[in-house]
Formats: structure tokens, C-alpha cells, sequence
């Protein structure tokens, strides 16, 4: 974009965004109100909620209701519940929470020849799942997500803490171990984060 190009000269962005307008008038309102005489600004600022859920914050796709509908749904294995976790997370395209929410699918006239479509094999090649640490979530979820990936020829990042070496060690007959993780992540002094680790990265 315009601004980044100027004022952010290098930084990768692959979508187009806001302009020293913008930004000038968010920057006015935040002025105002910190020195303005809005009753809710009396004691304090109020502390946002970019990143997390907030009651006058920012929306987020991830807030009470999406994550309470998730839980029981998991917790008991309930597909009603999932339908309406599903539902809510859907119709977050309507309140623009999603960059598809922001778009428009615009019809091709005509098909496109099958042959200049990328295969599925080489699609699946460029899946990686987010960098969660196993401390994080479980080893279960953690390896499952490592299997998964190996099997559609994607990548797994272990995230901060590295991978128990049990997982990237070769399986009895020298072949892969199917729980190891293509990308390790190196988190200065994070336990974990060893020689042999590294060298067991893709």
C-alpha cells in the first residue's frame, strides 16, 4: 500500500489498508478521549481490547459466546451446539470481523481448464498449522496436529518449548517418526531448544 510503501519502506503486506487520513483521525480520537469530557474516561482510559475481549473492546471472532459454544459442544460431544458455535462464527463475515468478510466473489464467465487448476497434492504442500506450543495445548493435540500434517505432505511448527525427542527420533525400521515436527521454533533460552533438536528441522 501507499503508506506502507512510503513510511514503512520493506514491511510485507499483502493487503491493501488504511492512509495518513485514518490514521490522523484515530489519532484525534484517542486524544479526545483522553482530554475530552466523556463520563466513561473520567477515572481512567479504558484499556482497548485489540488483542483481548473487552466490553466496550474491540469485536473479535473469538469472544465469550464463540468460546462457550465451542467448549460444550467438545466437552459433550454435542453437534447441535457445534451447529450454533459454527453459526456464530459464520456470520462473523457480516460484521466484517474477516478479511472474506470484506470480499465480494466475483463469477468466472467461463470455467477454467482442469489442467491449469494446482493439483491438491501440490496445495496441501504449503498447509502449516499455527506455531502452538505443546505446553500449550496437550501432547495429544500437538502430535496429532504433527501426523496430520506429515500426511498431507504439510508442515507442523512445534512453537516455543521444542518437541519431546521421542518425536523426531526415527521410528525402529529408519523411517520418519509421523509425530515429528518440518518447522522447529527457537525461542532464546526456552527449555527444549537443543542442537538435536535443531538439526531435526526441515
Amino acid at each position: 500500500t501507499k503508506l506502507v510503501d512510503e513510511y514503512f519502506k520493506g514491511t510485507a503486506t499483502s493487503i491493501e489498508g488504511i492512509g495518513i487520513k485514518e490514521l490522523a483521525e484515530e489519532s484525534v480520537r484517542w486524544h479526545e478521549d483522553a482530554f475530552g469530557d466523556k463520563q466513561v474516561y473520567k477515572k481512567h482510559l479504558d484499556v482497548g481490547g485489540d488483542y483481548a475481549y473487552r466490553i466496550r473492546g474491540e469485536s473479535h471472532v473469538w469472544n465469550p459466546n464463540t468460546i462457550a459454544k465451542l467448549q460444550h459442544a467438545v466437552r459433550a460431544n454435542n453437534a447441535k451446539t457445534f451447529g450454533e458455535f459454527s453459526q456464530l462464527v459464520d456470520e462473523q463475515n457480516e460484521n466484517l470481523l474477516t478479511l472474506r468478510g470484506l470480499m465480494e466473489l466475483k463469477l468466472a464467465d467461463k470455467a477454467l481448464p482442469i489442467d491449469e487448476v494446482e493439483s491438491v497434492a501440490e496445495i496441501v504442500k504449503r498447509f502449516s498449522t499455527g506455531a502452538m506450543s505443546f505446553g500449550s495445548i496437550s501432547y495429544e493435540a500437538h502430535s496429532t496436529l504433527a501426523v496430520a500434517m506429515n500426511q498431507i505432505g504439510g508442515k507442523s511448527n512445534t512453537g516455543e518449548g521444542g518437541e519431546e525427542a521421542s518425536r523426531f527420533m526415527p521410528l525402529a525400521d529408519g523411517s520418519m517418526n509421523p509425530e515429528r515436527s518440518a518447522i522447529k521454533q527457537i525461542a532464546s533460552g526456552r527449555f527444549g531448544v537443543t542442537a538435536e533438536y535443531l538439526v531435526n528441522a526441515d
